[in-house]
């Protein structure tokens, strides 16, 4: 549903308004009965438009933790550039059949990176409000989805969930003493967006300069994109 827009507040809305009323008054000399709402429904409609344009703002009921949560944002917004550039960079490199298998796999990782705004806002809902402290219950639950994956996973995947789990536990440990944890969790959730530019970027470096008709530096790059999506993976566990 939509919500009501002061239209006072978007000076451009009520000039166009202003000018069509104008307009319609003394140049076109309509009724004032006919113009005047046709002038209202533009200054309105102006209002709604420049509102829709605004950024979305973050009301958490504490200073610190909406600065901490718009750098994430706009970091998110940096890397979702990035892995449009990359997409596209692979879409021109990766052409022959030998490379299907990589272009597939870079592909998948950056639509994996273009959720990332998404998936703020959906943590930023959970954290609204002075009072939305994280429970030791949600965090727990979180820990034991690590956990499980750990089972699974070796290498770089490994140690990425190693690192997501010790943060995690000092969030619990935050938590049970009663404070909040949700400046803790987006740090957290700040880390996996670092740590995914860093790949994305070595990602793009390594396709721009490895010979790409050579099976092992295909595969080295089909491993990075594969990290790129195992820490989606791990951002999931963060904002569910």
């Amino acid at each position: 549903m939509m919500k009501l827009t002061n239209p006072l507040h978007y000076p451009l809305a009520v000039l166009a308004g202003g000018i069509v009323l104008v307009l319609g008054v003394r140049i076109v000399q309509l009724p004032s009965w006919l113009i005047l709402p046709v002038a209202g429904a533009i200054t309105t409609g102006g209002a709604l438009v420049l509102k829709s344009k605004e950024p979305e703002t973050i009301n958490l009921g504490n200073p610190a933790l909406e600065r901490e949560l718009a750098t994430a944002k706009q970091q998110a917004q940096m890397l979702v550039n990035r892995a449009e550039n990359l997409r596209n960079e692979a879409d021109k490199m990766l052409t022959s059949s030998t490379q299907m298998e990589l272009l597939t796999a870079v592909q998948y990782a950056c639509d994996r990176t273009l959720e990332l705004p998404g998936k703020i806002d959906q943590f930023s809902r959970r954290l609204y409000g002075d009072d939305a402290l994280l429970s030791v219950s949600e965090l727990q639950q979180q820990l034991r989805e690590v956990e499980a994956k750990k089972i699974n996973s070796a290498g770089i995947a490994l140690q990425q969930l190693n690192q997501l789990g010790e943060s995690l536990a000092r969030n619990i440990n935050l938590a049970q003493q009663g404070m909040d944890a949700r400046q803790a969790q987006i740090i957290s959730l700040a880390t996996v967006i670092t740590d995914s530019a860093g790949v994305l970027q070595e990602l793009q470096n390594k396709l721009r300069t490895s010979n790409l008709n050579d099976s092992e530096e295909l595969q080295e790059l089909r491993s990075l994109s594969d990290e790129i999506s195992s820490l989606q993976d791990n951002l999931n566990i963060l904002v569910s």
